[in-house]
């Protein structure tokens, strides 16, 4: 049925809500049946228990969990067709294959079948035929299936607002995702979470979501870009892709903290997909050094960099942050393999085990890490004893051998040899480790890397695509750790310009030193920001390459107070005003965490919580915060306070103050006292 009217589309959308009103009672029906039969092969079990043997046991409980698992899927699917009622369908084409009439396909959140005709009523937005929606206008287009490319041509394209089950509009498109509908959603409030953007995904951005042949893709997206949604929906597309081989436990994505975390927690789950694992780099580092390390976080090393100008620091995480530092790391793991041994003949009883044999046998196990070798050929050595003795080994032998062959190398533990490093280069200095053993932030992974060089961990074989967010802000060493650690396929996203910390930050190049393989994908369009805010943002950091969103607010205003007193009041007044506002979240982003805590005491009486290192979830409504934790969410309305020459003077400053002014969507204040900071003057 050909629906040309506003009227007939309303009238197939009531038509599309009762089957699938229809479909929901049929899935009722199937768990309720499913339940029954479930109770009923348990109460056969419980009274025949007596007489069954292993056999009918067995089948039996094979027989519960396939009862089981036939109930997961009925309840999942439920919930999905509870959604589609909410809002079936958001796009349509009517699209004309080859030599064929022309086909209404309507794209959804989730597919719907009309199981009686078999045929398709609604289109998954990842099947092949729903690109077709994203990447063409009228005229000649094509799809790729598994079987091959489909030619043809888009006669109608058509997109829908429909909520509750009520249509809000319709419009009719010959252009790609029409702006109208982009401006419409990009002008809503932003809330605690995260959304999906499956009805306004870009062509561009659809090339990265549905790319399959990518073993390593690193995203480059301007502040604004959608490039961490992006990078959700590429998952969703895979898991839908491969459904067969990946579920979403086989993924994992390294996050920036908690409260990010949180923030995007919802985007799988409203695709219909479940939540996947996720870990910040903080975490896998302390999963992977184990005991008895402590060690400074990241948000630790930004906050000491911001609070204390200390040049023999900054020195230490520059040096630790470059390529020479891994390059230096991988000569040193050279030189103690060629090195440390001192050879020598092995004397257990009568037995001589000579040097040549010992040194085979290490050159045997080469592909081993180096200190995991010694027990593989301490065993050789007891069997060369054994041989040559014509007689079992005695427990004090064995132990003598096992004690014996580490000595012919020269260190045992990852951190002697990581201090050892520091000697060989001729720079003990760099290492500053208390007797708590508690590492500096930049010689975590450093330490990791040696850890997996010459140890080797395997915590995580089983994750089947790694997505790594805030590319931006981990090193050449960080990078070689994950390649050796995750040997999936990788997408690794961020922005150059948000780095929080300049002297330990990556760009897509860098990264592409370690994955050489990569595919490299620049987003320039920017969609959070109004025009007005992205204007205001470009001259903190210009990137000429940068392309706005036409979509107009309020200018951003910068406030000048005579004191700070008159400071926290105007700031206090800006969070009275936002409570009528209409808008659902306002950030006070600030420099520092000493600056949000006294922000925050300013505020005590009105409804305002902040944002540490320590919160783990996102909630609206106003929020205290520093621009590192801000890195990645985005508020209707935007406060930076304490914009002055005096607190915003270094290039960290100005990448942290460029942070936090396009965190904003709508509305931008700055205050200060004093003299404004010259980034805002250039």
């Amino acid at each position: 049925m050909m629906n040309d009217t506003e009227q007939q589309e309303r009238e197939y959308l009531e038509e599309i809500k009762e089957q699938l009103t229809l479909a929901i009672r049929r899935v009722d029906d199937a768990v309720k049946q499913s339940s029954a039969e479930l109770r009923q092969q348990k109460h056969y079990i419980h009274e025949h228990q007596s007489s069954m043997d292993d056999a009918d046991m067995v089948a039996a409980g094979q027989s519960i969990n396939r009862m089981a698992f036939t109930g997961e899927a009925a309840v999942s699917r439920k919930r999905k067709l509870l959604k589609l009622g909410q809002s079936p369908y958001f796009g349509r084409v009517d699209f004309a294959a080859k030599n064929q009439a022309v086909t209404p396909v309507y794209i959804g959140i989730h597919s719907f079948l009309d199981e009686r005709q078999r045929r398709n009523l609604i289109y998954d937005w990842r099947a092949p035929i729903a690109s077709l929606f994203y990447d063409f206008e009228l005229g000649e287009a094509s799809y790729r299936t598994p079987s091959g490319t489909i030619q043809g041509a888009i006669e109608r394209k058509r997109q829908y607002k429909i909520r509750d089950g009520r249509m809000e509009f319709m419009l009719d498109s010959d252009v790609n995702i029409n702006d109208d509908v982009l401006q419409r959603e990009l002008a809503k409030s932003s809330d605690d979470k995260m959304k999906n953007i499956v009805a306004t995904i870009q062509r561009d951005q659809n090339a990265v979501i549905r790319n399959e042949t990518a073993s390593v893709m690193i995203i480059q997206g301007v502040a604004g870009s959608g490039k961490t949604s992006i990078a959700l929906h590429r998952m969703a597309f895979l898991l839908y892709r491969y459904r067969e081989t990946i579920a979403a436990h086989d993924l994992l994505i390294i996050s920036p903290n908690k409260v990010f975390a949180d923030y995007i927690s919802n985007v799988l789950p409203e695709l219909g997909e479940e939540h996947i694992p996720e870990l910040s780099m903080d975490e896998l580092a302390a999963d992977l050094l184990g005991q008895p390390y402590t060690f400074q976080t990241f948000f630790e090393q930004v906050s000491a960099l911001l609070e204390h100008h200390n040049p023999a620091f900054i020195e230490r995480i520059r040096f630790k942050s470059s390529f020479d530092f891994l390059s230096q790391l991988n000569q040193y793991l050279l030189h103690i393999e060629n090195n440390y041994f001192t050879w020598s003949d092995l004397r257990v009883g009568r037995t001589v085990v000579p040097v040549a044999f010992l040194q085979q046998k290490f050159r045997t196990f080469h592909r081993v890490p180096l200190l995991k070798r010694f027990a593989l050929v301490a065993n050789e050595v007891r069997a060369y004893v054994r041989d040559a003795a014509g007689r079992k080994l005695t427990g004090q032998e064995k132990a003598t051998i096992g004690e014996a062959v580490p000595r012919l190398f020269k260190f045992h533990q990852v951190l002697d040899l990581y201090r050892d490093f520091y000697r060989w280069l001729g720079k003990p200095e760099l290492l500053q480790l208390d007797h708590r053993l508690r590492l500096e932030y930049a010689d975590v992974f450093a330490l990791i890397y040696l850890r997996l060089r010459l140890e080797g961990i395997t915590a995580y074989e089983h994750v089947k695509h790694l997505l790594i967010d805030e590319m931006q802000d981990y090193t050449p060493v960080h990078y070689a750790v994950l390649s050796r650690l995750f040997l999936c396929r990788k997408t690794i996203l961020g922005d150059v310009s948000q780095t929080v910390n300049p002297y330990s930050s990556s760009s897509a190049d860098t990264i592409e030193r370690v994955f050489p393989q990569a595919e490299v994908v620049t987003l320039y369009r920017s969609y959070r920001s109004t025009l007005e805010i992205t204007t205001f943002a470009q001259r903190i950091i210009p990137n000429p390459n940068l392309i706005p969103l036409e979509r107009h607010g309020p200018e951003p205003t910068v406030t000048h107070c005579n004191s700070q007193a008159e400071e926290l009041e105007t700031v206090r007044q800006l969070v009275e005003a936002f409570a009528g506002s209409g808008n659902q979240s306002l950030g006070i982003i600030c420099k520092t965490r000493q600056h949000a805590a006294q922000v925050y005491r300013a505020l005590q009486g009105l409804d305002v919580q902040q944002l540490t290192e320590d919160s783990t979830t996102f909630k609206e409504g106003a929020v205290v915060t520093t621009a590192h934790l801000a890195k990645g969410l985005e508020f209707d309305a935007v406060v930076v306070p304490f914009a002055s020459a005096r607190h915003y003077t270094t290039e960290v400053d100005k990448r942290l103050l460029y942070v936090a002014c396009t965190r904003a969507m709508h509305q931008l204040t700055l205050t200060y006292s004093g003299a404004i900071t010259a980034c805002l003057t250039a």
